[in-house]
């Protein structure tokens, strides 16, 4: 038997398993890509409820520093209650994108 016909079937079966491990590093990699991605989505929606909230503070300074205490004290409230608000949909978007990432490795690693 000549080595060819020996090294065809082994060349095959080495070509069928790393196919496979590349289809299940590609989910894995699909998986980061979209963590990372609800990480940033997460992150702009934290610094623009600070934005904002420092905003309203400022406000709430110059009102309270000008006698209207009770308009200072209604603009400091909102800009903490939009701030914590776009914490939490920060947070919401960033375990969606998770999910999603997490649903794309299983399918990969299901159908490879």
């Amino acid at each position: 038997m000549k080595l060819r016909h020996l090294l065809l079937p082994a060349l095959l079966l080495a070509s069928l398993t790393s196919g496979t491990a590349f289809a299940g590093d590609r989910g894995d990699r699909v998986d980061r890509r979209m963590d990372r991605h609800g990480e940033r989505v997460d992150h702009r929606l934290d610094q623009r409820g600070d934005r904002i909230d420092h905003r309203l503070d400022r406000l709430s300074t110059r009102a309270d520093e000008r006698g209207h205490e009770r308009a200072a004290q209604r603009l400091d409230n909102k800009g903490d209650r939009i701030d914590h608000r776009l914490d939490r949909a920060g947070d919401r978007r960033e375990a969606q994108w998770d999910r999603r990432g997490d649903r794309v490795d299983r399918r990969w690693d299901r159908r490879h």
